[in-house]
């Protein structure tokens, strides 16, 4: 144990003053600890602050963070902090590059995802250093580039098929098979369509608005096909819930309650293998396949880094011709 005079109290049973220490931390050997102290001596430190562990910083720096940002980015940093299990109760001082890696190499996840971990670890590392809680940023060491082929997510590319779709078709009285047709026919992001409210949704003009999105160029109008229309207006028109899409009992969806308990038994019930994320890719394939200009289906789908300048500043589509285009497919 290395430790030191924190100050003296006064013990009336023993009538002498008693010597109270703060310990500073545990050593292997008597010549480490010695070097210990010599650091600690040398560069003291919040002795409290020292002891805050991996998930408590994580906690107050998203106490701060997410009431700044979109859902959707809450949702992708919460995500990322799942997989930090193994790191969650270690003191976040003695957290080292070695388990920052570890957690990278052991998670099973696709590249971009791993950004976005090496991107969390690279916010709690700053937050820590302003606190006084570490002085060294080890996230910038992390490597993830080993793994910039690595796609193990690959059925969240399985599009759906013109066979599943139409038995989707079938289904469609069921409202909770509508929201998957509904997915197909506009592209979103599963985040984005769960995050709609009613004042975003313009029926008449037949478009939604997307103000919030893990990219600006996901800030759009989307249109509404025709086919799938009547499913907007029964959602809209059938509840009181400020959400277009909202549970049983009118409470906004969460992402993990709407893909635990209504999408996957959906699917597992017709026995496919898609995830929400294969709705957005299945309308991209079926718009390029009805020979939908690219410039008009990045602005429907809302694709970040794939514009041109040009498509991104100078191209101003107007509603109508984003339905035209919907309504190929």
């Amino acid at each position: 144990m290395v430790r030191k005079t924190a100050g003296w109290r006064y013990d009336p049973e023993k009538d002498k003053q008693i010597q109270e220490y703060t310990i500073i931390g545990y050593a292997a050997t008597r010549a480490e600890a010695l070097q210990m102290l010599a650091e600690f001596n040398q560069n003291p430190f919040d002795i409290k602050a020292a002891k805050i562990t991996f998930q408590e910083v994580y906690e107050c720096w998203s106490k701060e963070k997410f009431p700044t940002i979109s859902v959707s980015n809450v949702h992708g940093y919460e995500a990322s902090f799942k997989v930090c299990g193994a790191l969650n109760n270690k003191p976040f001082k003695d957290i080292k590059l070695a388990d920052l890696q570890f957690v990278v190499d052991t998670c099973g996840k696709n590249y971009p995802t791993l950004k976005k971990l090496k991107s969390l670890f690279s916010q709690l590392y700053d937050y820590a250093m302003k606190h006084d809680i570490c002085n060294k940023d080890y996230a910038e060491f992390v490597d993830i580039l080993r793994y910039k082929d690595r796609n193990p997510d690959k059925r969240d590319r399985n599009k759906f098929t013109s066979e599943q779709i139409q038995r989707l078709w079938e289904l469609a009285d069921d409202p909770y098979y509508q929201i998957v047709l509904m997915l197909i026919y506009n592209g979103c992001r599963i985040s984005e369509f769960l995050d709609l409210r009613k004042e975003q949704v313009h029926l008449d003009e037949q478009y939604f608005d997307v103000i919030a999105s893990k990219t600006d160029n996901g800030i759009r109008k989307v249109p509404i096909a025709d086919k799938v229309l009547p499913f907007y207006q029964a959602w809209y028109e059938g509840s009181t819930c400020e959400y277009l899409l909202h549970t049983p009992d009118q409470k906004h969806f969460d992402y993990r309650n709407y893909y635990d308990s209504y999408f996957t038994p959906l699917m597992e019930q017709l026995g496919y293998t898609q995830t929400p994320h294969c709705t957005r890719h299945t309308c991209i394939s079926l718009l390029a396949e009805a020979h939908v200009d690219q410039t008009m289906i990045k602005k429907i789908v809302g694709h970040s880094g794939a514009m041109t300048l040009t498509e991104r500043v100078y191209t101003h589509l107007d509603i109508s011709a984003l339905v035209d285009a919907i309504n190929r497919i």
